[in-house]
């Protein structure tokens, strides 16, 4: 499956994990803001994790990138790099 599919995909949920100021200026409908220094403490309020696909998004996949690799390590799957918010953006429409 795609990460197009993926995101696609009306049981997806969307975390992004910039800073609250970078959400406010834009983001995925009903994506949950969840900033990468706050992440560790925060994770769990990421509804259906490990259950249902949630892709992680940031302002170039760099910060999504490190939060899927922690949850990784934790052994969580069912997770994805969306990479910058543009470019889940361009997938979604």
């Amino acid at each position: 499956m795609t990460l197009k599919e993926i995101a696609k995909n009306t049981s997806t949920k969307f975390v992004d994990v910039r800073s609250e100021t970078e959400f406010k200026m834009g983001h995925v409908k009903n994506a949950v803001n969840i900033p990468l220094d706050q992440f560790q403490q925060r994770y769990g309020e990421i509804k259906g994790l490990g259950e249902t696909p949630v892709v992680f998004y940031c302002r170039s996949g760099n910060r999504s990138g490190q939060a899927v690799g922690y949850l990784r390590k934790m052994g969580i799957d069912n997770i994805y790099n969306g990479g910058a918010l543009e470019d889940l953006q361009y997938y979604l429409n």
